[in-house]
């Protein structure tokens, strides 16, 4: 089961800050490309002619809490959101709600909610789909299929659960649910494609959020959650630790990016990344014996 530290906790919220300073930032740039424009305001037409059809969602209702999702606003101030209800029946325990894991048309996403709930009260919060770079450039600019994982738990013992419900929120309707499939591309870089998982380095980022990102595009064939990893990393035959580890639900796919922090980089003198190694590791999230991918030896030279 997920365990929520607040040093995970305070770093989500970081990563939160500086997504949204990286988007304020890049507000300006839109307006550059005249093309991009062009096509932009071609899909905007087109989606324009879905209308919000969604009404209110009991997720939960049992002795110990209730979740009701019971809006949707497309232009919330975090990106697209959807308004909850949430109550705690209990009569001496705070619950802690949260989202254990999230798609949009079946691609992995981090929306940002978690909510504690005292004792016996309400509470009326905001589940919010930061603003994703990604799912844009990619074509989903429109939400049709939003797969929520709720997890509500004791605040002060996070091993037992109260409730964990997996919902669809359907904006136009289950019958204009879409999911989204990936083009191959000349430059993909298949790493892995078996029965249960594919994985495909689909590009490089010099200037990650953290540091030097390779980008990712992972996909979960499996029926259970699927954790990827590496290890053993090295970049120029030096030994650096990147910051990565990341779950895929079952039947869904994601984009994720291996970061290393620029202070490693220059902690051991490298300036021009020529290549980089490591083990690559993906293995049934609830089953550590079952391993699909099993210290996989991976090279690249960007």
């Amino acid at each position: 089961m997920e365990k929520i530290s607040m040093n995970s906790y305070f770093k989500k919220f970081f990563i939160v800050f500086l997504a949204c300073f990286m988007m304020i930032s890049l507000v300006g740039c839109s307006s550059d490309d005249s093309s991009s424009s062009e096509d932009s305001s071609s899909e905007t037409t087109e989606a324009s002619d879905n209308e919000i059809t969604f009404t209110e969602l009991t997720v939960v209702d049992n002795d110990d809490c209730s979740i009701v999702i019971n809006g949707i606003d497309e232009d919330g101030f975090w990106g697209y959101t959807l308004t909850a209800e949430l109550e705690n029946k209990s009569e001496d325990v705070t619950y802690m709600f949260s989202v254990e894991s999230a798609s949009v048309n079946g691609v992995m996403s981090d929306p940002l909610f978690a909510s504690e709930v005292a004792a016996g009260k309400k509470s009326n919060e905001e589940i919010s789909f930061i603003s994703d770079t990604t799912l844009e450039e990619n074509g989903i600019d429109e939400f049709t299929d939003i797969e929520l994982t709720f997890r509500v738990y004791d605040s002060d013992d996070w091993e037992e659960a109260v409730a964990n419900e997996t919902v669809h929120v359907y904006p136009y309707g289950e019958d204009k649910a879409t999911t989204f499939t990936r083009e191959s591309q000349d430059t993909d870089n298949v790493l892995v494609d078996n029965d249960e998982v594919t994985v495909i380095v689909i590009g490089y980022d010099p200037d990650d959020t953290w540091g030097y990102g390779v980008n990712l595009y992972l996909v979960n064939k499996t029926d259970t959650e699927v954790m990827f990893s590496v290890d053993d990393a090295s970049i120029n035959g030096y030994m650096i630790d990147p910051f990565y580890a990341t779950t895929v639900s079952a039947g869904k796919c994601a984009f994720s990016t291996i970061s290393w922090y620029d202070t490693d980089l220059e902690d051991n003198g490298i300036e021009d990344i020529e290549e980089i190694e490591f083990k690559l590791t993906a293995y049934d999230d609830e089953n550590y014996e079952d391993y699909y991918v099993d210290g996989q030896s991976v090279t690249l030279n960007p």
